[in-house]
């Protein structure tokens, strides 16, 4: 089994953080049992789970896609991609990734950990999260208003208030998590592994997991 887990020390991080660091040496794959662990091939692709200290505790960065986009229309992601030949691997993909998408200083973040990669059957990609740590924070913005709509950093006490949580339902029958906060309805691979991660940082608490709501229709069709 790959071995996962920190790539900084616990005392390196401020307090806030420190959970969540300390929560990556407990991951394996069944991590992300309620996703599809990756196996066999697909192209490597990885994006960025980057927290930082906000005003009313952490706060994590957040996009939405363009409505115009060929795939992946109007969804709320991390920032990432592909892993282009150029890059040494899923790290240097996601920071550079974050770079062309909203401008982020890459000089600007401690990457924390990668966590395992996850298949998405949809597109074919096999992507790693990258955790890591926004320890200036700066302004970011939409480097391309016709690929990414959005940008927002979230406060991690909005996405875990009970009453933004809930499940969707997609026409084909999946359920899964979701969350609706500030205009951005999160779901699909990035709300699974949103709480997935705040399971693991112990930030979750607890909400009805009975209560449920249809995938609204400009979503459906593009999980």
């Amino acid at each position: 089994m790959t071995e996962y887990g920190p790539l900084v020390p616990v005392e390196s991080v401020p307090d806030w953080l420190r959970p969540l660091v300390a929560g990556t040496a407990t991951v394996d794959q069944t991590m992300f049992r309620r996703l599809s662990p990756a196996g066999g091939g697909g192209r490597s692709a990885s994006v960025l789970m980057l927290f930082a200290d906000g005003p009313t505790g952490p706060d994590v960065l957040l996009l939405r896609r363009a409505d115009t986009l060929g795939s992946h229309a109007g969804q709320v992601a991390f920032p990432g991609g592909g892993v282009e030949p150029g890059d040494s691997g899923p790290v240097a993909a996601a920071l550079r990734e974050a770079h062309e998408e909203v401008g982020l200083d890459p000089s600007a973040v401690s990457v924390i950990a990668e966590l395992p990669a996850v298949f998405i059957p949809v597109t074919g990609f096999v992507v790693t999260p990258v955790l890591a740590w926004w320890h200036e924070p700066h302004p970011v913005a939409s480097v391309d208003p016709l690929e990414v709509a959005r940008v927002a950093v979230v406060p991690v006490r909005a996405l875990t208030d009970p009453a933004n949580r809930f499940r969707v339902r997609h026409p084909s029958g999946w359920l899964g998590a979701a969350f609706e906060v500030d205009g951005l309805f999160v779901w699909g691979f990035t709300a699974g592994l949103l709480d997935s991660v705040l399971d693991l940082a112990g930030w979750n608490r607890d909400w009805d997991r009975a209560r449920e709501r249809p995938l609204p229709p400009e979503l459906s069709g593009r999980r």
